[in-house]
């Protein structure tokens, strides 16, 4: 490995094919606190925890299949403690001397989430100041320039990762770390309030032949156009995001399974009715699971995906709900 690549102030990983590690940079070493031996020949896989496998499955694997690179993907490693560690990654396959790689870069997030904590801190210490009046003015002064000068920093970040964090760049929809946010906020809501919610997961059926036929520039464009129908559609408080690849989800409050199902099945008439440009005929499959006492996180998204599914066994273009 070339030593700037080796030191470079980012974590770098090379994969075969089959997202065996070959290569990994001292930095990500330093970083997870292994070395080169012990990741060598590992499945990447090995070193993320169970919410994020369920990404790679549904969201990286589909994008470097059909893109061959992720952008830009919030994910979690485990280092060599069982410490899970925040990253943004990158991703892209190249070709070399007749081989394939994967290579992929990561950022640690930590020294962000750090610096939030420390204005916190700091915005409590200011408080108190003012509470005791018990310091100089000058004093007082430094601190308030100090934090107004990291206030506009953490805007300008905050901003920033907004836009890249929760936005998919396709669709202009939210994207899955957006979904996850307010999946939790749905499930704290139902702990306290017992306020009911369902999942939809969408899949568009038969899109690898859209990909084949048009290319997959009409493979996006049918993206856009599915989520702007998605969107329009949608009641104000529901979530629409991109769940990955030609996957999409829909966060619905305060809806039970029969009101669930009725939703779903609109939205396949819906889409099935569309004028399509360029294809002229679309369908989608839905699977769709209400949110119970028995579920969690991972639960309400394996039992929405066990009724997409069925759907699809059942012959598509229909909506199936999960029952125990």
């Amino acid at each position: 490995m070339d030593s700037r690549i080796n030191f470079m102030p980012c974590g770098f990983i090379s994969l075969n094919l089959e997202y065996q590690i070959l290569e990994v940079n001292d930095t990500f070493l330093k970083w997870t606190q292994y070395n080169s031996d012990e990741l060598k020949g590992k499945h990447i896989e090995d070193l993320l925890p169970p919410g994020n496998k369920l990404i790679f499955h549904s969201y990286f694997y589909p994008c470097m299949t059909m893109h061959e690179q992720v952008d830009e993907l919030y994910i979690h490693f485990f280092n060599k403690d069982g410490e899970s560690i925040p990253f943004i990654m990158n991703a892209k396959r190249y070709e070399g001397n007749g081989k394939y790689f994967i290579d992929i870069t990561l950022v640690q997030m930590k020294k962000r989430i750090d610096y939030e904590r420390e204005l916190r801190h700091t915005k409590v210490l200011l408080e108190d100041a003012y509470a005791e009046k018990n310091r100089a003015f000058e004093q007082l002064q430094q601190i308030y320039n100090e934090i107004e000068k990291k206030q506009f920093q953490l805007l300008a970040i905050h901003n920033e990762l907004v836009e890249i964090s929760n936005t998919d760049k396709l669709t202009g929809i939210a994207n899955r770390r957006f979904f996850q946010m307010q999946l939790e906020a749905h499930m704290e809501q139902y702990k306290l309030k017992e306020i009911p919610f369902s999942l939809l997961i969408i899949d568009i059926d038969h899109f690898k032949q859209v990909n084949d036929t048009y290319g997959h520039h009409v493979g996006d464009i049918v993206l856009t156009h599915l989520a702007i129908i998605l969107k329009e559609y949608a009641h104000p408080t529901d979530t629409v995001a991109r769940f990955g690849g030609e996957e999409f989800t829909i966060l619905l409050g305060n809806t039970n399974e029969k009101k669930a199902l009725r939703i779903a099945q609109q939205y396949n008439e819906l889409i099935a009715q569309y004028n399509w440009p360029t294809i002229n005929h679309l369908t989608v499959s839905i699977g769709c699971a209400t949110f119970n006492d028995l579920e969690n996180e991972e639960t309400i998204l394996q039992h929405a995906d066990e009724a997409l599914y069925q759907s699809k066994r059942n012959g598509r273009n229909q909506a199936t709900l999960y029952k125990v």
